[in-house]
């Protein structure tokens, strides 16, 4: 036998055996931008996306991104309690309530039947004072902070709202009943009731608008995938 066929047929099994170890390594796809980066983030068509592993003994995570619209991660964070990290895509509005005519978002994601997070929105004024989180699902051993103020229907959904303080910021946490996958948020509704209904802010002026996975831990690695989102603001 020729000894470049020789030499073919043992790097056939070699090159596959490569193949399943590099697919089974590699947490993201291929992807336009992806990061492993403790603060990695990238900007892109008016948004930025943050991994932002911020909690302690957190774990492995890449954030990967075609588009604000298109990205994910992989996350690998031990099975300990606390909260690891908050990759997210950012808008940020930049107007007082009263000036806000409209503020929707609409969401679709695909996230992992086990592990402890939740899928969120984390609203702040500009001052960062004040913090809004909208769960729109969750999974395992997480729960919001404060007290809970009751049920609601606002924004296009029914929640439990919870409110509290994490000691540098008042914090209003909006749990949806029941598990979304996708949806379309009327935010704007939501800082209303806030401001006008409950009285626990005045006219701030809202920041950002950003959207996300909240992990607590996703042990061996789970995938987190956000297939459309987008922040429309007038």
């Amino acid at each position: 036998m020729p000894r470049r066929a020789v030499r073919s047929l043992l790097l056939t099994p070699l090159l596959a055996l490569l193949a399943v170890v590099g697919f089974a390594a590699a947490p993201a796809q291929a992807a336009t931008w992806s990061s492993s980066d403790q603060w990695g983030n990238w900007s892109t068509g008016g948004y930025t996306l943050y991994n932002n592993i911020w909690g302690s003994g957190a774990g492995s995570q890449t954030i990967w991104a075609n588009s604000a619209s298109d990205w994910g991660v992989w996350a690998n964070h031990p099975n300990t309690g606390g909260i690891k990290s908050y990759p997210n895509a950012k808008k940020v509005v930049g107007k007082k309530i009263s000036a806000i005519n409209s503020l929707t978002s609409t969401y679709s994601v695909t996230v992992p039947s086990s592990g402890a997070y939740n899928t969120s929105y984390d609203i702040w004024d500009s001052n960062y004072d004040y913090e809004i989180m909208l769960w729109v699902n969750k999974t395992g051993a997480v729960g919001p902070l404060g007290t809970s103020q009751g049920t609601v229907t606002l924004g296009g959904h029914t929640w439990t709202v919870y409110k509290g303080s994490n000691g540098a910021n008042q914090v209003f946490s909006f749990i949806r009943s029941s598990n979304s996958s996708s949806g379309t948020v009327d935010i704007k509704s939501i800082v209303n009731w806030i401001k006008n209904t409950k009285g626990w802010f005045g006219d701030v002026t809202i920041g950002d608008v950003q959207f996300g996975y909240e992990i607590t831990s996703s042990a061996g690695g789970l995938d987190f995938r956000t297939k459309s989102f987008g922040v429309s603001a007038g």
